[in-house]
């Protein structure tokens, strides 16, 4: 039987206090087509374990990342978190620390975050960054109307090489915000040229490196033209164990670098939740979104931390805020921070030198496999592979499961209005890939196709 802890007479008491005449009345809002018109087709009531041991049944359906071959990647990436990230996290301080706005008692949550934000500072090249967001796709978002607001223009220039995901939510921000967006083609042979688009009207370029389809660019003359028309250039950058081998986008002349910081620290937990990196000049800093943890002395002179120019809108009139996002991905951003610091610099390009001559190895294996080859001349862990022109790479990727193989993901998921997507797809390597993992794949795509 359900449990339901109201009686009758509690019920009418309710329903008397808001003048309803019954429960069905509270739904009258609802358009009949949209009610249903019997109870949902679930099992009668079980025991606690028998409930468990339907569920699990029903979880043995699925292919996890670490039972089988795995190659997907786009946008989020299997790494290996060491044992004491997840141990460390669990201690009672870090799971109930409330919003740090009393420096009294919040001193342990505000060093960590300072010690975050310096840490993504020095990865991304930048001056100053935030203490994080809720993950890379609002960073961008957030990113594009900040540029709006430092240069006072009202376009934004959308790479192709950006990640369907981030576009379509930073195309959602600038619809309601009253700002005009352009978006470009998708481009899976890193071949698109920014340069010329950029006008007066442009508030900034988003461009992501490594792109979407895997292209690594030089984006140094793209800043330059970007500054010379007074329009700032922002990166996005979906893998972060990336700025262990490539220049950072600080040094390549990015106003605003933005990035999802999911690789360090976190798996990949069903898709979330994520953890946005925020990283921008010192000369932009107030319009900054999102929470900044400084550093300052108390009364004895003593090191202290606290929240600092604090512009959101619970302390300014809302017109005048510079974000809407009010929460920091705290307990993300400790696991990161955690993980990189276990790291440190030299283990963090270690591991980016792995990741990357793995992904060059499994490129040389594919080489076995007739007709299929590397889109672009570049990339860090995660590559385009174009199947053939009659085939459909969706229909590779549920044959490579069929064959316990999680064999990357198709572009055309992503970009289904787009037929000439469909032979490609993206398929990721990272320090967690074994050899034995990409012999698999070759056999299995040498059968497949």
């Amino acid at each position: 039987m359900r449990y339901l802890p109201h009686t009758e007479a509690d019920r009418r008491a309710m329903l008397a206090a808001i003048g309803a005449k019954d429960v069905d009345s509270l739904f009258r809002d609802v358009p009949a087509a949209a009610r249903l018109d019997q109870p949902i087709d679930l099992p009668r009531g079980q025991s606690e374990m028998e409930v468990e041991r339907a569920l699990s049944r029903m979880a043995a359906k699925n292919l996890s990342a670490g039972s089988v071959p795995f190659f997907i990647g786009a946008g989020l990436y299997r790494h290996h978190v060491p044992a004491s990230v997840d141990q460390l996290l669990t201690r009672g301080e870090f799971l109930t620390s409330y919003t740090p706005y009393q420096p009294e008692v919040s001193q342990g949550t505000l060093q960590y975050l300072f010690e975050f934000q310096s840490q993504v500072a020095m990865l991304t090249g930048m001056e100053v960054a935030n203490a994080s967001m809720y993950d890379g796709a609002t960073a961008c978002a957030e990113a594009a109307v900040m540029a709006a607001r430092v240069t006072k223009r009202g376009k934004v220039i959308l790479s192709g090489s950006l990640h369907p995901h981030w576009r379509e939510t930073t195309e959602t921000t600038l619809k309601y915000t009253g700002l005009e967006c352009e978006t470009l083609a998708p481009d899976p042979l890193a071949m698109e040229d920014l340069m010329g688009r950029v006008d007066s009207r442009t508030a900034c370029v988003i461009v992501q490196n490594p792109g979407f389809f895997g292209g690594i660019k030089d984006l140094r003359p793209l800043a330059e033209e970007c500054h010379a028309e007074g329009a700032l250039l922002v990166v996005a950058v979906a893998d972060p164990v990336s700025f262990g081998l490539i220049e950072p986008p600080g040094a390549m002349g990015a106003d605003i670098v933005v990035a999802e910081g999911q690789s360090l620290g976190m798996g990949l937990q069903f898709g979330g939740p994520g953890l946005g990196l925020f990283a921008t000049r010192d000369k932009y800093v107030r319009q900054m979104p999102g929470r900044l943890a400084g550093q300052t002395v108390d009364a004895d002179g003593k090191r202290g931390f606290v929240l600092t120019l604090s512009t959101r809108e619970q302390h300014i009139r809302r017109e005048k805020a510079t974000s809407n996002i009010c929460t920091n991905s705290g307990l993300c951003a400790l696991a990161f921070t955690m993980h990189l610091t276990l790291l440190g610099e030299t283990g963090l390009v270690r591991l980016a030198e792995l990741n990357h001559a793995l992904a060059v190895r499994l490129e040389t294996k594919l080489k076995r496999v007739k007709g299929v080859r590397v889109l672009g001349n570049s990339y860090f862990n995660e590559f385009a592979l174009y199947l053939g022109e009659d085939k459909d790479a969706s229909e590779v990727v549920d044959a490579l499961a069929e064959r316990g193989i999680l064999g990357g993901v198709a572009a055309s998921r992503f970009y289904p209005e787009w037929p000439e997507l469909r032979p490609i797809l993206l398929l990721a390597v990272t320090e967690t890939t074994t050899e034995s993992d990409m012999d698999a794949l070759v056999a299995a795509l040498t059968e497949v196709l």
